[in-house]
């Protein structure tokens, strides 16, 4: 973490300080706005968070509830959404108090006696194999809460607007606030007093019912299965000897999913309550809790579950629907969005899979800057076409893969011919639900595959894995993605030809590349606002392939050690080194196959890859940036 650089701080460094820009501004809900978020899920509060670091740009969150969220239904917590967390500052502490999944075990019918279960297989869970982050179990009301704190401590100083409820929108051709927006307070003083408001541009993150979704006139696409489950938190005593670990139970009587949860105690299980009759509507929804108990009960036999307390429950039909399209423009229409849609209000599915928070953030990740953008001016408004186009994709595969899950969890032991299939499946599938397999198409916000050969680790259009380096000022063994906030800010990666980082006074390409980036021509000067500092939208880092100790520091080139804030105090944290030692022995550009002659490697402001360009290039990096920013004119250091 670094602070000071504004001068000194003694208190909580991760709260920012209040932007200039929002001191005046009112308490209550304004007349007009830039963003109004409806609703404060997953998706509503990333998205509030990640506003908040653009001040300027005033953003309000409303909610029908009085307040915060106390008991929700999510839980599963997916390595990529970690890594997220990781950037908005909080990983650490919700790692600690979360449930973190190291095993998965399945158990089937006995085969000398049926009536029975045991367990067929244990297997390792797949986070910490494929990425630095786990695979975790946590409230949503508590992700909810970090969020939260995120948005209020960043210099936007966000807060939702409880107890105030939204029955309609009306999108206008014209004027600088288009959005037209109906609320209702619904708690309090001012209970039942309607309002109309202006916006700039809606999100509607309102749920599964989004009333937004229904203002602009989206459908959801897709069926309910005609089968049904139960699903409770509960506190126990068991003698079922797997009841803190995560379990996929199949016996005769039925199918369990059973996920431990933080705390030590709570557990939430997911009981299957059979096939549904065409002619049920929706009755199955009053199945009675203590029949979700005697069900739980004769799936587990020969063992059994004493319930305690049931903290929650419900009953739902497994439903798959994807909304047709994520934003308000008309098939064929020429003109940009001014509503959006994201989380559960645009796409549905099982909770067995653990993937419908987790998917919901990043729909929220994936418009948060590029809304921050287009209002500060560092972009056109086209930009906000890509988030549809974007997010729907990975929006059906989240569909195809729950369906098939759902599928596999719902089966009878007659229908199973390898009961080590859920397991197989479990693990060959680990990329897509840890959320490491969404990759973007090429669009004016990522570039095409020419030069991805330069650096074959770095997928364009997939996430930034991260790899540990050397930082060279103090010697640290840290990760390269880990010093990226979500912050609004593109990530420039300069990774050096064999030549840079000593003082032997022959020019090397890093050294031109970095001159280039310092010239009048440069994305730098082209597209930082005028008083910002220099690196306020580009955080320019190198890597260089030597050890760290064999990196000359001060004969770095300048533009990785900019000085910044109002002191103008130089920046040491942008140098790192790759090469092994006895005590590292990590080497990004061999685990990464990053040409020793160089590479750049630009990441959006979503950890994504953007594009992979030749070090000795440097045109390349502003024809990139000409397809997504706007200039605005400086001169550099001004």
């Amino acid at each position: 973490m670094q602070f000071h650089h504004h001068g000194y701080v003694s208190g909580d460094p991760r709260v920012s300080p209040e932007a200039d820009a929002v001191v005046d501004r009112p308490r209550d809900i304004p007349d007009v706005m830039d963003v109004l978020i409806v609703g404060s899920g997953p998706a509503g509060m990333l998205l509030a968070a990640q506003m908040s670091q653009f001040p300027a740009v005033t953003t309000r969150v409303i909610e029908r509830r009085d307040g915060r969220l106390v008991l929700g239904q999510a839980d599963g917590i997916q390595p990529r959404s970690v890594e997220t967390f990781q950037a908005f500052g909080f990983a650490e502490r919700i790692v600690a108090e979360a449930y973190n999944i190291a095993y998965m075990n399945f158990w089937g019918p006995d085969p000398e006696n049926p009536s029975n279960i045991i367990r067929t297989s244990r297997t390792e869970d797949y986070a910490l194999k494929i990425s630095e982050f786990p695979h975790l179990i946590v409230n949503q009301a508590r992700v909810l809460d970090y969020f939260a704190e995120a948005a209020a401590h960043g210099p936007g100083r966000i807060v939702p607007d409880y107890g105030v409820e939204f029955l309609g929108l009306t999108v206008r051709e014209v004027g600088e606030y288009p959005v037209e927006v109906r609320l209702r307070h619904v708690a309090g003083d001012r209970a039942g007093q309607e309002r109309t408001v202006r916006a700039k541009y809606v999100v509607g993150s309102d749920g599964a019912r989004s009333g937004v979704r229904e203002a602009i006139g989206r459908r959801h696409v897709g069926e309910v299965a005609a089968h049904a489950w139960g699903v409770m938190d509960v506190l126990v005593n068991t003698d079922f000897p797997d009841w803190r670990t995560k379990c996929a139970i199949n016996s005769s009587a039925g199918n369990i999913l059973h996920i431990p949860r933080e705390g030590g105690y709570l557990s939430r299980m997911y009981i299957d309550l059979g096939e549904v009759a065409a002619d049920d509507e929706h009755r199955v929804r009053q199945t009675p809790v203590g029949e979700i108990i005697r069900r739980a009960n004769a799936i587990l036999h020969p063992y059994s579950i004493d319930v305690k307390q049931v903290a929650w429950h419900s009953v739902y039909e497994v439903g798959h629907r994807v909304t047709d399209k994520f934003d308000d423009v008309p098939d064929g229409a020429d003109r940009s969005p001014r509503v959006f849609l994201a989380g559960d209000a645009c796409h549905t599915h099982s909770a067995k899979a653990g993937q419908g928070m987790n998917v919901s953030m990043q729909d929220g990740f994936n418009l948060g800057w590029k809304l921050g953008h287009v209002l500060t001016g560092l972009s056109p408004e086209t930009l906000l076409h890509t988030y549809s186009s974007e997010r729907q994709p990975v929006a059906q595969e989240l569909i195809d893969f729950d369906r098939e899950w759902s599928s596999l969890m719902a089966r009878k032991p007659g229908e199973i011919s390898d009961p080590q299939d859920l397991a197989t499946y479990y693990l060959a599938t680990a990329e897509f639900p840890s959320g490491f397999m969404t990759q973007y198409g090429p669009s004016m916000a990522v570039g095409d595959a020419t030069n991805q050969a330069l650096a074959s680790g770095f997928p364009i259009g997939k996430r930034f894995a991260s790899v540990e380096v050397a930082r060279v000022c103090d010697g640290n063994v840290v990760h390269l993605g880990h010093h990226a906030r979500a912050d609004g800010r593109w990530r420039v990666y300069a990774f050096a030809d064999e030549r840079s980082g000593e003082r032997s006074g022959e020019r090397s390409a890093l050294d031109a590349w970095a001159e280039w980036m310092s010239s009048a021509a440069s994305p730098i000067v082209l597209y930082t606002p005028p008083g910002a500092d220099i690196d306020a939208v580009f955080d320019v880092k190198v890597v260089f392939p030597q050890r760290f100790e064999d990196v000359d520091i001060m004969a770095v080139p300048g533009l990785f050690a900019p000085n910044t804030g109002p002191l103008g105090l130089t920046d040491w944290e942008k140098i790192y080194a790759a090469a092994p030692s006895a005590w590292h022995d990590a080497d990004i550009f061999a685990e990464r196959g990053i040409s020793r002659e160089g590479a750049v490697v630009i990441v959006r402001p979503d950890q994504y890859v953007a594009a992979v360009l030749p070090l000795d290039d440097p045109h390349a990096v502003a024809a990139f940036f000409e397809g997504v920013l706007l200039p605005v004119g400086r001169t550099l250091g001004g």
